[in-house]
């Protein structure tokens, strides 16, 4: 039975009370509406950047003398200018675009060997120079509301030696005190005189961050950079975290799970802090790993729809409506995973059986040009890794691992490969070959393990060793492997593969 009110309009809200619900309503039907045409776009974006891919840049290792033609090619609202020079003095370039009020000052590379975020600066400015192709009102948007400052490649001699380095040997990233490279100095430079409201700081990371204490990859991290050791948020930390919101909310639609936050510690010395603490909102993006994507092809569409979705967000404002709390819910990276992690292998110690998990890193080998490189693995930890996850996994619960077998005879040079029945050998788990002239700066084509003398340090097991072993159920063996890559008794090959001369 319904009960009779003794006041009929004790149920009605008050009108201040009204106001105040419908307001919040009407906010929360804007946020709404605000979120789910930032996502259309980042799927346009993301659908459509083949379109605008440089097709120049096809892989992480290119060259100062391979950009400089694509910069001097830029037209349309985009202008190339000089701004400084490397200490081997390498010119310097800033590719300005738009007239809107709104500063942002974007650079890449200044590690030299983190290319990810150059690349899809490229991608951005043959989206910027586009026309009649459904989107001219985001261009329109971005160019009439913000004045684009993009340095590609800071540290192009680190580039020209794909290292992280300057040429100086320097860190940049911890050279915003001292300004010892001129590298550096061009950076302040640049943020003191522009001003900008808005910095892009664009990295790449260890591909092995994880997201949290999770098996994922941590394919993309953000980081609203701290300005002082207490990690305080004022209005500039706070606008970082309100435009990484909104990237974050984009790019889980395209690798959901997949995004990081990094470390927040405050760095005196680095430029990320430095450059927040001077005044200039500062995002840093780091462009992690994907399996299976060792140029980062994929993550750098990644930061094509990023950006131009943060540019859209300045250009129209609609950052401020984002909510920091969800900055601090993106879990921190983790350090939970290896490239290969064998689990449950029993190995011989003093002439016991010890059960063991055992983790494998891929490292890249530049070639003398750095133009292309090779990987030499290395068994990183060994015991309970039960608490980490590998990017490829192997479940070695009843096999045994044992030392290869090397080839009994010693070669006069590694070109008398050739001459033997290698996979046959492989079959047979002879995978390992004495060589009396095997020079240590190169990679052997084949999946083979050359050694200058002596057997193949693989008894017992060591950390750091090179991870070349069978795995045997009983006399039978079960994988083969070579360097940190595999062949199972179905000749399946794990990942790509390369011998190395130890």
């Amino acid at each position: 039975m319904r009960r009779i009110l003794d006041n009929p309009k004790e149920h009605l809200l008050k009108p201040d009370r009204l106001i105040r619900q419908t307001r919040l309503f009407l906010f929360s039907l804007f946020m709404m509406s605000t979120s789910s045409q930032a996502q259309d776009v980042a799927r346009r974006l993301y659908d459509a950047h083949e379109t605008f891919k440089e097709k120049a840049l096809t892989h992480r290792r290119f060259k100062h003398a391979d950009m400089v033609p694509l910069l001097k090619s830029l037209t349309g609202p985009l202008s190339v200018s000089q701004v400084s020079e490397s200490l081997e003095k390498r010119a310097i370039y800033q590719v300005k675009a738009g007239t809107g009020a709104t500063k942002v000052l974007l650079w890449s590379q200044m590690h030299g060997d983190e290319a990810t975020a150059t690349m899809a600066m490229f991608d951005i400015f043959n989206f910027l120079r586009a026309e009649n192709d459904g989107f001219d009102a985001l261009r329109q948007a971005i160019l009439s509301k913000t004045t684009l400052y993009f340095v590609p490649m800071l540290n192009p001699d680190g580039a020209e030696r794909f290292q992280r380095r300057t040429a100086t040997d320097i860190d940049m990233n911890r050279d915003a005190l001292r300004l010892q490279t001129p590298e550096g100095s061009l950076l302040k430079n640049l943020q003191q005189i522009l001003q900008p409201l808005v910095g892009f700081n664009l990295h790449d990371q260890n591909p092995r961050y994880s997201v949290g204490k999770t098996g994922k990859q941590a394919v993309v991290s953000f980081l609203a950079t701290a300005y002082d050791e207490d990690r305080n948020v004022n209005d500039v930390r706070q606008r970082s975290m309100q435009l990484i919101v909104g990237m974050n909310r984009v790019l889980q639609q395209f690798v959901p799970g997949q995004i990081a936050r990094y470390d927040d510690e405050f760095e005196p010395r680095a430029f990320g802090d430095n450059i927040q603490k001077w005044g200039t909102t500062l995002i840093l993006i780091e462009s992690g790993g994907f399996k299976g994507d060792s140029e980062k092809m994929a993550i750098r569409r990644l930061n094509f729809v990023a950006i131009l979705t943060a540019l859209q967000a300045i250009a129209d404002v609609s950052y401020k409506q984002e909510d920091i709390a969800g900055y601090q819910a993106i879990p921190e990276n983790g350090r939970a995973l290896f490239d290969v992690l064998i689990r449950n292998a029993t190995i011989m110690r003093e002439g016991r059986p010890v059960l063991v998990d055992v983790g494998i890193n891929y490292n890249e080998v530049n070639d003398k040009a750095a133009k292309t490189f090779q990987y030499k693995s290395i068994i990183d930890d060994i015991g309970d890794l039960s608490t980490f996850y590998g990017l490829e996994e192997i479940d070695a619960t009843g096999l045994t691992l044992t030392p290869a077998y090397v080839y009994p005879d010693t070669l006069d040079s590694i070109t008398e490969l050739a001459k033997l029945d290698l996979p046959a050998l492989r079959r047979d788990g002879i995978v390992a070959f004495k060589v009396q002239k095997a020079p240590k700066e190169t990679f052997p084509g084949q999946a083979v393990h050359v050694v200058n003398e002596g057997e193949l340090p693989a008894l017992p097991l060591q950390l750091e060793q090179i991870p070349t072993f069978l795995l045997k159920k009983g006399n039978q063996i079960q994988y083969r492997f070579v360097n940190g890559f595999w062949k199972d008794d179905k000749s399946t090959i794990g990942g790509h593969q390369n011998g190395v001369i130890d």
